[in-house]
């Protein structure tokens, strides 16, 4: 197949279309072909069926079978807990990342190091069509830095106040990812959807369950959707961004 598009959906999405798989190097990934209003791509959901812990998910894997579907750019969606006091359920576009990860691998080059560049960690071009879509539903986009975390606990309200240091809303997903699909030259860039205040933000006795994620991202999956589709009939044939030139520089 020739994908025009592909996004991996984060925890609230179910996968629709007809479902393929793709071997890998690095494992089997199951995911669906569907179309984004006319417009063909493949959606993975990021934990699969089984909600596997962020720490556990295989990154290379999907990355690589993206790449093998003939997708170049990727729309990752993730869910968030705001650190800065964004509005629940607004969305939140980042710019920069900061990872606190400890036993992910975070490479496909094993053998030769690619010490690729990392100045414009998210598709500019992709960043700037999210802002936009975003806009023309009547929504307004933030912009910041996300902190990546281990998990798959949530964190303590220490945590936050050393996180809020870093940057602006802080989740478990987008770090190796980012990392990953500079390294295939793909386009890259993430629609996070804020689902809660962060750990302590808000009151010391502040406590956080999982359906209070859940329920919010449920909620806001439409508009998500139309998001998305939004991109996929602006995105043009050429990649003008310098994504595709990601491994050039990158070895001695």
């Amino acid at each position: 197949m020739n994908a025009e598009l592909a996004v991996i959906g984060c925890l609230g999405f179910e996968p629709s279309g007809l479902a393929d798989e793709i071997d890998t190097p690095y494992g089997n990934v199951k995911f669906w072909r569907t179309r984004f209003k006319g417009h063909k791509g493949i959606f993975i959901p990021r934990h699969s069926e089984l909600h596997i812990p962020p720490h556990k998910i295989n990154y290379r894997a999907a990355i690589w079978a993206i790449r093998s579907s003939g997708a170049e750019r990727i729309i990752a969606t993730n869910t968030v807990g705001t650190m800065s006091d964004h509005p629940i359920g607004s969305f939140f576009v980042p710019t920069d990342f900061v990872e606190f990860t400890k036993c992910r691998s975070n490479t496909f080059h094993e053998e030769r190091a690619a010490h690729v560049d990392m100045s414009q960690p998210y598709c500019s071009q992709i960043r700037s069509l999210l802002i936009e879509s975003i806009h023309s539903l009547g929504f307004k986009p933030y912009q910041g830095v996300y902190v990546c975390t281990e998990g798959p606990h949530l964190e303590s309200p220490a945590q936050i106040r050393m996180f809020r240091q870093y940057g602006d809303v802080v989740g478990m997903t987008s770090y190796p990812e980012v990392v990953f699909a500079k390294e295939l030259e793909l386009c890259y860039a993430s629609l996070c959807i804020v689902t809660n205040h962060a750990c302590g933000t808000k009151s010391d006795k502040q406590s956080l369950g999982i359906k209070e994620i859940s329920d919010t991202m449920k909620g806001e999956s439409k508009n998500v959707d139309e998001i998305i589709s939004h991109v996929a009939q602006m995105i043009p044939e050429e990649r003008t961004c310098n994504c595709k030139n990601s491994l050039s520089g990158s070895r001695f």
